[in-house]
């Protein structure tokens, strides 16, 4: 069966583009909202999120535990942000290879911002038959498509839950838009 290489989401939360651009650029706090995330530690300087940054993610999937080399590869505030996964490990990252690209879009819609959230399978090397049976290995019974797309509702439903509690809903939203995406 052929695999299917990416999947994605979207939700609509009530706050700007700009609000989420902030608070999804930053690699450090995505343990807050992702089911298997656990932070992150940039490498090098810690400033805005830019092209070229690098960072390795922390990740929990039941009691296993691994890290991932990153590099983000778009920043673009309120707008976009994306980033390589391309090296992974148990304590370090040290197997380098094409592994997956995580991509946040941010679209302004009637004062909510329409977050889409996209995994692309970058392991196009191996085999389709090899990559699913190693999924659902790593996965429990699923394809990593099947898997990612169940991290992807919780994420976007955890950071809707966040920034409109949290008091960062933006002064300028329209009353009685959409509700949840």
């Amino acid at each position: 069966m052929p695999r299917t290489m990416s999947v994605s989401d979207s939700i609509l939360i009530r706050v700007a583009p700009s609000a989420v651009y902030e608070k999804l650029s930053d690699p450090t706090a995505m343990g807050r909202w992702s089911p298997e995330n656990r932070g992150a530690r940039i490498l090098g300087e810690h400033r805005p999120a830019h092209v070229g940054m690098v960072f390795e993610g922390r990740n929990k999937r039941g009691s296993f535990r691994w890290t991932t080399k990153c590099t983000v590869t778009a920043a673009d505030p309120g707008q976009r942000f994306a980033f390589h996964v391309h090296a992974i490990g148990v304590r370090r990252p040290r197997l380098a290879g094409a592994i997956a690209l995580w991509e946040y879009r941010f679209e302004a819609v009637d004062g909510f911002t329409r977050v889409t959230e996209t995994w692309t399978d970058n392991r196009r090397a191996w085999p389709d038959f090899l990559a699913n049976a190693f999924d659902r290995v790593a996965t429990r019974g699923h394809t990593f498509a099947e898997f990612q797309r169940g991290n992807i509702r919780t994420t976007l439903e955890r950071l809707k839950a966040a920034l409109e509690m949290d008091g960062s809903v933006d002064a300028g939203h329209v009353e009685g838009g959409p509700g949840r995406g």
